[in-house]
Protein backbone atom coordinates (compact mmCIF):
# COMPACT_ATOMS: atom_id res chain seq x y z
CA UNK A 1 0.00 0.00 0.00
CA UNK A 2 1.43 3.62 -0.92
CA UNK A 3 1.61 5.85 1.73
CA UNK A 4 0.21 9.94 1.46
CA UNK A 5 3.14 12.20 1.73
CA UNK A 6 1.36 15.71 2.13
CA UNK A 7 4.82 17.30 2.89
CA UNK A 8 6.18 16.57 -0.45
CA UNK A 9 3.47 18.27 -2.15
CA UNK A 10 3.78 21.30 0.37
CA UNK A 11 7.93 21.28 -1.03
CA UNK A 12 7.13 21.04 -4.16
CA UNK A 13 5.24 24.21 -3.83
CA UNK A 14 7.62 26.37 -2.07
CA UNK A 15 9.79 25.26 -4.25
CA UNK A 16 8.06 26.44 -7.11
CA UNK A 17 6.92 29.62 -5.50
CA UNK A 18 10.65 30.66 -4.44
CA UNK A 19 12.61 29.49 -7.64
CA UNK A 20 9.81 31.72 -9.86
CA UNK A 21 13.10 32.99 -12.20
CA UNK A 22 13.18 33.57 -15.76
CA UNK A 23 16.06 32.61 -18.25
CA UNK A 24 18.45 30.56 -18.34
CA UNK A 25 18.24 29.32 -15.10
CA UNK A 26 15.37 27.82 -14.76
CA UNK A 27 14.78 24.35 -13.63
CA UNK A 28 11.93 22.21 -14.05
CA UNK A 29 9.28 22.61 -11.22
CA UNK A 30 7.16 18.94 -11.36
CA UNK A 31 6.81 15.93 -12.32
CA UNK A 32 3.13 15.23 -13.51
CA UNK A 33 2.28 11.50 -12.43
CA UNK A 34 -0.82 8.98 -11.78
CA UNK A 35 -0.75 6.33 -10.04
CA UNK A 36 -3.92 3.55 -9.69
CA UNK A 37 -4.61 0.00 -8.58
CA UNK A 38 -5.31 -2.46 -11.12
CA UNK A 39 -6.10 -5.49 -9.68
CA UNK A 40 -3.11 -7.03 -7.54
CA UNK A 41 -0.55 -4.31 -8.37
CA UNK A 42 -0.09 -0.18 -8.27
CA UNK A 43 0.57 1.21 -11.77
CA UNK A 44 2.43 4.87 -11.74
CA UNK A 45 2.72 6.51 -14.94
CA UNK A 46 4.95 10.12 -15.18
CA UNK A 47 5.47 12.41 -17.83
CA UNK A 48 9.12 13.09 -18.72
CA UNK A 49 8.59 14.70 -22.56
CA UNK A 50 12.24 15.53 -24.12
CA UNK A 51 14.04 13.07 -21.07
CA UNK A 52 16.86 10.98 -22.38
CA UNK A 53 15.80 7.25 -21.44
CA UNK A 54 19.28 7.05 -20.45
CA UNK A 55 18.98 10.05 -17.72
CA UNK A 56 15.99 8.25 -15.90
CA UNK A 57 16.92 6.31 -12.49
CA UNK A 58 13.90 4.40 -10.55
CA UNK A 59 15.53 3.21 -7.18
CA UNK A 60 13.85 1.77 -4.32
CA UNK A 61 15.55 2.03 -0.85
CA UNK A 62 14.25 1.65 2.85
CA UNK A 63 10.66 1.80 1.56
CA UNK A 64 11.20 4.86 -0.59
CA UNK A 65 10.61 4.47 -4.64
CA UNK A 66 12.48 7.56 -6.08
CA UNK A 67 12.06 8.69 -9.43
CA UNK A 68 15.25 10.68 -11.03
CA UNK A 69 15.33 12.20 -14.72
CA UNK A 70 17.32 14.85 -16.32
CA UNK A 71 16.68 17.12 -19.66
CA UNK A 72 19.64 18.52 -20.84
CA UNK A 73 19.38 22.93 -22.22
CA UNK A 74 19.95 23.34 -25.97
CA UNK A 75 23.44 24.10 -26.41
CA UNK A 76 23.32 26.32 -28.79
CA UNK A 77 24.65 29.49 -27.83
CA UNK A 78 24.50 31.78 -30.91
CA UNK A 79 20.66 31.50 -30.50
CA UNK A 80 19.20 34.32 -30.64
CA UNK A 81 15.77 33.13 -27.96
CA UNK A 82 12.17 34.73 -29.28
CA UNK A 83 10.84 32.84 -26.38
CA UNK A 84 12.66 30.43 -23.89
CA UNK A 85 9.92 28.67 -21.81
CA UNK A 86 10.92 24.93 -21.30
CA UNK A 87 12.67 23.80 -18.24
CA UNK A 88 15.96 22.00 -18.21
CA UNK A 89 17.81 20.22 -15.16
CA UNK A 90 16.55 17.51 -13.19
CA UNK A 91 13.64 16.14 -12.32
CA UNK A 92 13.13 14.32 -8.74
CA UNK A 93 10.42 12.34 -7.22
CA UNK A 94 9.77 10.52 -4.24
CA UNK A 95 7.03 8.02 -2.97
CA UNK A 96 6.91 6.38 0.13
CA UNK A 97 5.87 2.82 0.21
CA UNK A 98 3.44 0.48 2.49
CA UNK A 99 4.60 -2.92 3.93
CA UNK A 100 2.71 -4.81 1.35
CA UNK A 101 4.71 -4.30 -1.62
CA UNK A 102 6.99 -6.31 -3.48
CA UNK A 103 9.68 -4.08 -3.80
CA UNK A 104 11.78 -7.05 -5.60
CA UNK A 105 9.13 -7.24 -8.29
CA UNK A 106 8.58 -3.49 -8.98
CA UNK A 107 9.97 -3.17 -12.86
CA UNK A 108 10.08 0.17 -15.57
CA UNK A 109 9.25 1.03 -18.76
CA UNK A 110 10.14 4.27 -20.96
CA UNK A 111 8.22 4.79 -23.85
CA UNK A 112 7.18 8.13 -25.96
CA UNK A 113 8.33 10.46 -22.77
CA UNK A 114 6.02 8.44 -20.57
CA UNK A 115 7.42 6.09 -17.50
CA UNK A 116 5.40 3.47 -16.55
CA UNK A 117 6.25 1.82 -13.42
CA UNK A 118 4.38 -1.20 -12.08
CA UNK A 119 4.44 -1.88 -8.68
CA UNK A 120 2.82 -5.26 -7.66
CA UNK A 121 1.70 -6.14 -3.87
CA UNK A 122 3.35 -8.68 -1.75
CA UNK A 123 1.39 -12.13 -2.14
CA UNK A 124 1.40 -11.85 1.59
CA UNK A 125 -0.45 -8.45 1.37
CA UNK A 126 -3.11 -9.96 -0.98
CA UNK A 127 -6.90 -10.82 0.60
CA UNK A 128 -7.28 -14.19 1.14
CA UNK A 129 -10.51 -16.84 1.74
CA UNK A 130 -9.56 -18.55 4.79
CA UNK A 131 -11.14 -22.26 4.62
CA UNK A 132 -13.06 -23.39 7.75
CA UNK A 133 -12.08 -27.21 8.18
CA UNK A 134 -14.89 -29.04 10.67
CA UNK A 135 -13.93 -31.09 13.81
CA UNK A 136 -14.19 -34.63 13.43
CA UNK A 137 -17.93 -36.31 13.75
CA UNK A 138 -20.21 -35.04 16.56
CA UNK A 139 -22.13 -37.65 18.15
CA UNK A 140 -25.96 -37.02 17.62
CA UNK A 141 -28.37 -36.16 20.90
CA UNK A 142 -31.39 -37.56 20.49
CA UNK A 143 -34.11 -36.86 22.89
CA UNK A 144 -35.01 -39.36 25.93
CA UNK A 145 -37.55 -39.58 27.73
CA UNK A 146 -37.59 -39.83 31.47
CA UNK A 147 -40.21 -42.03 33.55
CA UNK A 148 -41.43 -40.41 35.92
CA UNK A 149 -42.22 -42.96 39.09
Amino acid sequence: MLRFDPFSDLDALTRGLLSSQTGSNRVPRFMPMDLCKIDDHYVLTADLPGVDPGSVDVNVDNGTLTISAHRTARSDESAQWLANERFFGGYRRQLSLGDGIDTGAISATYENGVLTVTIPVAERAKPRKVEITHAGSQASISPTTVDAE
